[in-house]
């Protein structure tokens, strides 16, 4: 399927847009013929909910002409059943007509010589008494009436409340489909993309925009197929009544139309605006949960509440001026239907005074009822008036809720558009069974195009059963190496390399399922401790789970926990301290027991005897294993295997601690005093 351009360029404030965003009768085709992927699992329901729909519409129609025939002519007047009609009554022959014309019969009328005898016979057969029902008659049929329409009134309400469960259950369901594609397309999009998408706004694409495919069968396309057929069958009835009357409901539908075109680019850009607003607030309200503590910290409740409320106006006013833009021109189409309805009855009315015939007079009466212009013929054309209005304003109305449903489509096929940097190679290798060595061969990289360089020309190999801390101040790069290293990014150029199996030629999921990374921002979730530790590691025991909270120094304060390892943490762990969080951010890299091992900040929460008890226990451990170290602490790396210095970009040293300390000119050797410095400042600093 063929993409469409993204609407990520339009910069629409809540309250205006310059420019309408592209939206052709094309483009709506193009996003209605994207939803079948979504639709097609369900056919099957969909298919048997048209034919349930289609069912009871016939039923309903031909019930409807029963009853009344039923009680109209046979329980008022006294007109004897038709057989059907019997059959349906459950009562006998007695109730059934005789009358031949009624049966749809010939009326065994012997056609004499003269036409004065043919005139003779047809008066005698005109005078017959008609049969009617008797009084009990009349009351059984009345009765047996009533009981049908209880019983249809119990079935429709049972099936209109199953409809109604069934139809919901079936857009629900195409939703589902739509929001999984879309969850999936943004956990597949490399971190570039997440780094410039604000949170919330994917939340509210996921959530809110994608709502509208259940919008877009019945709104989309059902209802303004049924309208414009209620509206072609009034305006064939009224042409039939007087094509003059159908000429000025021509006339009149020129500034509908007109005003439905100049109307649809303003529509559209407070459509889009409106989205826009409630996803900027769906994005702050996101960013000011996950910053909770901070806020509270710096006392900044009052500032986030500002935020907040002008947020929800803003909101609130872009939904305003897109309801209020669609109310007012709906009263101007109201207003120029009414006139349009004054006109035609007023020149109906005199049509009925001079009793003037219907257009063809009789020749149309089987259609309209009415051969000259009468008071019924009069009330049956306005009604026809008012359809034509009506389903007029009513189309007007789906035109534009459609604007307003396709802008939300858009915005969520946009996601799922997104173009997915980190793609999976066509002929993928098998990931090496034994790993002797990770390697950065020359990679370069940036986040941005335009933006500056973050490494290059970064050349190092880590071996297996050694650990390579990765050193230097804040931004040389130390995190993009490891993004790098798990295929989150893919490098500008250079290559990552498994051996020497270069990352882009093995599948991604295995590249990320042997490793595993514990980050200094660690992340716990509401679940229990076990759990947590288990996250992302597939079916563990108990067993294996303990062992790793162990080599993590974290099994002893677990079981100190009211329920131990099936305590319930709070919302992102907020019941523990940060070392504890950290410590459980490190048993659950341990788990996954991974051949490579990455530890980002893994000791910066930890006080030093735990910190030295924690490294010791991951050398132990990790003893065929590539662990990889990204820290400041001296501590922590002094007893690397190796160390590499990174700075802007660039590995400018590598070797031992001792090695790099015996130039007292190296970069590393300046970077340790800095570090010794702030350290020994700091411990100043708790001591008074």
């Amino acid at each position: 399927m063929r993409q469409l351009p993204l609407l990520e360029g339009y910069t629409l404030s809540a309250e205006t847009a310059e420019e309408p965003p592209r939206l052709t009768l094309r483009t709506m085709a193009q996003l209605s013929l994207r939803t079948w992927p979504y639709l097609r699992p369900l056919i099957v329901h969909l298919v048997a909910l048209v034919g349930l729909a289609a069912v009871g519409m016939v039923t309903a129609i031909a019930g409807a002409f029963v009853g009344v025939d039923l009680f109209t002519n046979k329980v008022l007047i006294g007109e004897k059943l038709q057989p059907i009609q019997a059959t349906v009554l459950f009562v006998g022959d007695e109730y059934v007509t005789t009358d031949p014309r009624k049966l749809g019969e010939s009326s065994n009328i012997e056609l004499g010589d003269s036409e004065l005898e043919k005139d003779q016979e047809l008066d005698n057969a005109a005078i017959e008494p008609v049969d009617q029902l008797t009084p009990d008659q009349r009351r059984t049929v009345r009765n047996r009436l009533i009981m049908w329409s209880i019983v249809g009134g119990i079935l429709g309400v049972a099936l209109g409340y199953g409809g109604w469960y069934y139809t919901t259950w079936i857009w629900q369901a195409v939703n589902q489909n739509l929001r999984v594609a879309m969850v999936e397309q943004a956990e597949s999009l490399s971190l570039r993309y997440h780094d410039e998408a604000r949170v919330g706004d994917a939340i509210f694409r996921v959530y809110q925009d994608s709502a509208m495919i259940v919008n877009l069968i019945q709104s989309g396309i059902m209802e303004p197929a049924m309208t414009l057929y209620a509206l072609l069958v009034a305006f064939v009835v009224v042409l039939a009544f007087d094509p003059w009357i159908a000429f000025f409901g021509v006339i009149g539908a020129i500034p509908f139309i007109y005003l439905m075109v100049r109307s649809t680019p303003r529509i559209r850009r407070r459509a889009l605006a409106n989205r826009l607003a409630n996803s900027n607030l769906t994005s702050h309200i996101q960013e000011s949960f996950t910053a909770v503590k901070v806020i509270k910290a710096n006392g900044s409740e009052p500032q986030i509440h500002r935020q907040f409320d002008e947020d929800s106006k803003r909101a609130l006013d872009a939904a305003y001026h897109l309801r209020l833009d669609m109310v007012l021109l709906s009263l101007t189409v109201m207003f120029i239907g009414g006139v349009f309805i004054i006109g035609a009855e007023y020149v109906a009315a005199r049509w009925v005074i001079v009793e003037r015939e219907t257009f063809l007079g009789a020749a149309v009466a089987g259609l309209i009822g009415f051969a000259i212009w009468n008071v019924g013929a009069f009330q049956s054309a306005q009604h026809r008036f008012d359809s034509l209005r009506g389903n007029a304003s009513y189309l007007l109305n789906i035109w534009m809720r459609m604007q307003d449903l396709f802008i939300a489509l858009r915005r969520a096929f946009d996601l799922l558009d997104a173009p997915v940097e980190v793609k999976e190679s066509e002929n993928p290798v098998d990931y090496p069974s034994s790993i002797a060595s990770v390697s950065w061969n020359d990679v370069s990289f940036k986040y941005l195009e335009d933006g500056p360089q973050v490494l290059t020309n970064v050349s190092l190999t880590a071996l297996a059963g050694t650990v390579t801390a990765i050193v230097g101040v804040t931004g040389s790069g130390k995190s993009t190496m490891m993004s790098l290293l798990l295929r989150l990014f893919e490098t500008d150029g250079g290559h990552v390399r498994i051996n020497d199996v270069d990352l882009r030629d093995l599948r991604i999921s295995d590249v990320r399922r042997h490793c595993a990374i514990a980050l200094q921002k660690n992340v716990l979730f509401s679940e229990t401790v076990a759990n947590n530790i288990g996250f992302g590691a597939g079916q563990v025991s108990r067993t294996q789970i303990e062992r790793a909270a162990q080599i993590a120094d974290a099994d002893e304060f677990v079981r100190e926990l009211e329920k131990g390892y099936d305590t319930e943490l709070g919302e992102r762990g907020g019941k523990l301290s940060a070392g504890q969080r950290q410590r459980l951010s490190i048993a659950r890299a341990v788990v996954r027991d991974t051949p490579i091992l990455i530890l980002d900040e893994p000791t910066a929460s930890l006080d030093a005897r735990t910190e030295q008890r924690v490294l010791a226990n991951l050398a132990a451990w990790g003893t065929e294993k590539v662990i990889l170290l990204i820290t400041h602490r001296l501590s922590t790396i002094q007893n690397a295997d190796q160390i590499a210095f990174l700075q802007d970009g660039q590995i400018v040293e590598t070797g031992a601690h001792d090695q790099l300390m015996a130039n007292p000119d190296s970069c590393y050797a300046a970077f340790v005093h800095a570090e010794s410095q702030a350290a020994s400042a700091q411990a100043t600093v708790e001591q008074t």
